[in-house]
């Protein structure tokens, strides 16, 4: 009973204890990092929200809570921005920006299936499905989706290769291993190629 959330938090906490480290926080600096935290994690998309292939939006937490997605206000990066020159709030909201960085990249990686070379997976990508695209420096809040429109089975017959539709058009993908799954129905976690790349491939 609560297994699930139960590893959320235990992830939340290695994570921030790697975060902050020795910064020393008062009682709302932290509770300030705590509720931005919280709605990193409540931000995740859990399952599409229609079969619409023309349909961007996935069901998250936060529907639960507010009844629409999380959004935070843009804020410029400040990851690489040494602490003493930054405010206390700039602090805070770059142990934020850190946290994002670390939890996000591993929950891409937990929704993969890693099988042996020689075993198939149990559901292969099809067209109509909505998946996670890896991509780097993406703010906080922000989860680019995509639908896939099109699949490039190679010649020994295995999948590495998809055409996406996303907010700003198609584009080819290329998986991060030789098949993609995820334990989410209809989520694929893909690494965004650049067009040109697929093209001067396709001219050879």
């Amino acid at each position: 009973m609560g297994g699930i959330w139960e590893a959320a938090v235990k992830t939340a906490k290695g994570h921030l204890k790697r975060v902050i480290g020795k910064t020393l926080l008062n009682f709302d600096e932290m509770s300030t990092l705590l509720a931005m935290i919280e709605s990193c994690m409540n931000s995740r998309p859990l399952t599409p929200l229609s079969n619409d292939p023309n349909d961007l939006n996935a069901l998250t937490p936060g529907h639960f809570l507010i009844g629409a997605p999380l959004i935070a206000a843009p804020e410029p990066n400040l990851l690489d921005v040494p602490c003493n020159r930054l405010t206390r709030y700039q602090l805070v909201e770059q142990l934020r920006q850190h946290f994002w960085q670390r939890w996000s990249r591993e929950y891409l990686h937990t929704l993969q299936q890693r099988c042996k070379w020689n075993r198939l997976p149990a559901r292969q990508p099809a067209p109509g499905d909505l998946v996670i695209l890896k991509e780097d420096n993406t703010p906080p809040l922000q989860w680019p989706l995509a639908r896939i429109t099109a699949l490039h089975p190679g010649q020994d017959g295995q999948c590495r290769v998809l055409s996406v539709k996303t907010v700003r058009g198609v584009t080819a993908c290329k998986s991060t291993s030789s098949w993609e799954s995820t334990n989410i129905p209809q989520q694929t976690q893909f690494e965004k190629l650049k067009t040109s790349k697929i093209e001067k491939s396709k001219k050879r």
